[in-house]
């Protein structure tokens, strides 16, 4: 039995934005005996709208009725109506999810992306996203290395660490194609980010030759640019340990954001995606074609000798990785033991944080070190969100093996708490009641624990109210469907 959904991306990014309509089949692959399994058995991509740079009124402030006109023409050019769609996403990433009424602007276009995932993604989850939409957790997978992979859009680099297909790190660096831009018609400066204004005042270290300070209405040449661009790579190059540390990639490092640890050896590849993933493998040859630094940062990284010394892993989508298809809306009821006290269901669009099987082994205070080193993925401007934890758990654990984890998973959980939400945790195996009766004993209020159900970084639950008399959850996970074609 197989179904279709029409679905819609739309990525509004510090840079541009952009919307993807694509046609899912999904096909469910349980036996009849067994609940749904629901899967995407093929996508097709029906439309890819123009390249649209994202409209401010301000450095502060987005154009939201202008975002918005764009969504409608591109609607109207796709010959598709809102009623058609099925489900989607509306993301907004980069520096544009930091801006004043970034919540205002998905508010607004939360009725074009059907019954999905309405999001601002914070450089983190971004990461995931940009990753997963190139495919380098699969490609890590597939050929049992290690990827780290570089989203280079115009206001930030989100960077993901993929080791063997489990995600590793994170992290977002202040280098960019539209730090600096520049009329393509009378060539002169018209904007310096404050991170090139720093740049010149404080001296990183690293930068012997930088010449003068940059200026506003200044005639832009690239050997006048040269310097900014070239220590925006150098920084790349040592985040990746193809370099000796001189202090640059902690110059670029995003404020706020924690960083990235320097890798003892350098990272077999590494692979990029984003707008200046294009000016890597195809730049134009006009250098002031998109009216910034773009094509001088791609042309800069194609051509450093530490790039080309390791493996380059072209991923499957460059500039619109970050723009999700669609979600797939898999269908599920939770296993057989589940413990819930005081939850108001239902429970929309949880992002799920999943550890990788060596954190979760590793005792509780590794696993709580870990849950709230991740939990920051999913924060946003506002700081952390409600978040679900997803665990492999144990098929038949001692009394003590339980309670061990729920030690690590409620110290790991303490700043969730601290900010008003409370625990949703979800076990692949069987063993949801007595690790919720453990949970149980050290958490007071809401509290949710459920089995039978497996998910994955990057994907979203909804949980209903209990059905069968209360011994079983609905649950549907939610699954950004990459566009790859």
């Amino acid at each position: 039995m197989t179904q279709e959904l029409l679905s819609v991306g739309i990525d509004i990014g510090t840079s541009t934005t952009q919307l993807i309509f694509s046609r899912l089949t999904l096909e469910n692959r349980a036996n009849p005996f067994s609940v749904p399994r629901i899967a995407i058995a093929d996508k097709e991509v029906l439309y890819r709208s123009g390249i649209h740079f994202t409209p401010l009124l301000s450095d502060t402030v987005i154009d939201s009725e202008g975002v918005r006109a764009i969504v409608e023409e591109e609607y109207r050019k796709s010959g598709f109506e809102k009623a058609q769609i099925s489900t989607g996403a509306v993301i907004i990433t980069g520096e544009t999810a930091r801006k004043e009424n970034a919540r205002e602007v998905l508010s607004t276009l939360s009725g074009y992306a059907g019954d999905f995932v309405v999001a601002t993604a914070g450089p983190d989850l971004e990461s995931i996203l940009a990753a997963r939409g190139a495919g380098i957790d699969d490609y890590s997978k597939e050929h049992h290395t290690e990827v780290l992979h570089f989203d280079i859009g115009g206001g930030t680099s989100n960077l993901a660490l993929y080791d063997r297909g489990e995600l590793k790190a994170t992290g977002c660096m202040d280098v960019g194609g539209r730090l600096i831009k520049i009329d393509r018609e009378t060539g002169s400066i018209t904007y310096l980010s404050p991170k090139v204004r720093q740049f010149y005042d404080s001296a990183p270290p690293g930068c012997a030759a930088r010449g003068a300070p940059l200026s506003v209405g200044e005639a832009a040449a690239p050997e006048r640019l040269a310097p900014f661009v070239s220590a925006m790579v150098s920084a790349l190059e040592e985040i990746a340990g193809l370099r000796e540390p001189t202090g640059l990639a902690d110059f670029f490092w995003t404020g706020g954001a924690a960083k990235m640890p320097l890798p003892a050896a350098p990272v077999p590849c590494v692979s990029f995606s984003g707008g200046v993933a294009d000016c890597i493998w195809s730049p134009p040859e006009d250098w002031l074609a998109y009216g910034d630094i773009g094509v001088l940062l791609g042309r800069a990284i194609r051509e450093s000798p530490a790039f080309r010394g390791t493996e380059l892993v072209r991923g499957e989508e460059t500039i619109r990785a970050t723009v999700v298809g669609a979600g797939s809306h898999s269908t599920d009821l939770s296993g057989s033991t589940i413990f819930y006290r005081g939850v108001e269901f239902p429970l929309k669009n949880l992002p799920i944080l999943k550890l990788t099987e060596e954190e979760e082994r590793g005792g509780p205070a590794r696993l709580a070190a870990a849950i709230r080193e991740k939990l920051r993925w999913f924060a946003d401007e506002g700081g952390l969100t409600q978040t679900a934890l997803c665990l492999r758990g144990e098929k038949n654990p001692s009394y003590r093996a339980v309670k061990v984890l729920a030690q690590g998973v409620r110290e790991g959980l303490e700043p969730l708490l601290g900010r008003g939400f409370f625990p949703v945790v979800v076990v692949e195996t069987d063993m949801a009641k007595v690790l919720g009766q453990a949970l149980a004993q050290g958490i007071s209020g809401p509290l949710l624990c459920l089995d039978g159900v497996s998910a994955d970084n990057g994907d979203y639950i909804d949980i209903g109210a209990p059905v069968a008399n209360g011994a079983v959850l609905p649950v549907v996970i939610k699954t950004l469907a990459f566009q790859k074609n």
